[in-house]
């Protein structure tokens, strides 16, 4: 769909990208939902930098607002371009309307031609508290349609679905870190090929003097880097992923930020260590 992949400067010495599809350095866009992202927005986005995108993600359930032909124009162009597409979070929604429409709800994601089902957790305390069971169930059912299960963890209850929090108040309730293992070990030993890790609780409204790395490096320990796809929607936290963990980390983004991101994941900008112990000189 690329045609010729050749740069006018790659004689320059910078990381070039992976063919796809890529099994590590993924890099998720989030579609519509903070701002619009039209059918021909997504297109033109996708031929200047399709290159650089592995999956769009819907979120919020914004995919249901869309005719079931406008849905499959924006499926069919993100495939055009060897992108996958995913539910984001709204399963938790349709655990309301109990098994039997979560069962049509795959089963149509399905049809749709969709790539990737989301199983998101975080937001309400009574999908939290959901037995484990239940959910490795769901992430079963998933695989067993042909469809990709894409479990999220998250460190919070009642966080998510764009619920920010600023310092977070003090009714927030932390999950045990050990439990959070757990979990996240309980979905790749089902056979879950990533599991998402929700920005709250660990990076997002925080400070980076507050952000909790003692996470994230728990999580590199147990799991390396490759099964974890890690919510990065800020470019300071993106930033900090590619400089502290890997350029080859599979992160999640704002579509908006894709430019300046693969700047930094290719090592064509970024701060001063790209230049340090460099010999700088033009004689």
């Amino acid at each position: 769909m690329f045609g010729s992949k050749q740069k006018p400067f790659d004689f320059v010495t910078t990381r070039k990208p992976h063919e796809k599809p890529r099994t590590s350095g993924i890099t998720e866009i989030r579609g519509p939902y903070y701002s619009v992202v039209t059918a021909d927005y997504l297109k033109s986005l996708l031929d200047d930098w399709g290159e650089y995108i592995d999956g769009m993600k819907f979120a919020g359930g914004s995919f249901s607002l869309l005719t079931e032909t406008k849905l499959k124009e924006y499926i069919k162009i993100c495939h055009d371009y060897d992108v996958f597409v995913d539910t984001g979070g709204w399963i938790e929604r349709v655990l309301v309307d109990g098994k039997a429409t979560v069962d049509n709800y795959i089963t149509k994601c399905k049809e749709l031609g969709i790539d990737v089902v989301e199983v998101s957790s975080g937001m309400a305390p009574e999908v939290m508290s959901m037995a484990l069971e239940e959910k490795i169930a769901l992430v079963r059912k998933i695989s067993q349609t042909g469809l990709e299960p894409k479990p999220e963890v998250s460190l919070m209850v009642g966080a998510g679905g764009g619920t920010h929090r600023t310092g977070y108040e003090e009714d927030m309730i932390y999950r045990d870190l050990e439990d959070f293992i757990k979990e996240t070990k309980t979905y790749l030993e089902a056979g879950a090929k990533i599991v998402m890790i929700e920005s709250e609780g660990i990076t997002e409204d925080l400070p980076p003097e507050k952000w909790r790395t003692d996470v994230i490096k728990r999580l590199l320990d147990e799991f390396g880097y490759e099964r974890l796809m890690f919510e990065a929607s800020d470019p300071p936290v993106f930033k900090w992923y590619l400089k502290n963990v890997s350029n080859n980390v599979n992160l999640f983004i704002d579509h908006s930020q894709i430019v300046e991101f693969s700047a930094w994941r290719y090592g064509l900008w970024g701060d001063k260590d790209i230049w340090k112990g460099k010999a700088i000189s033009y004689k």
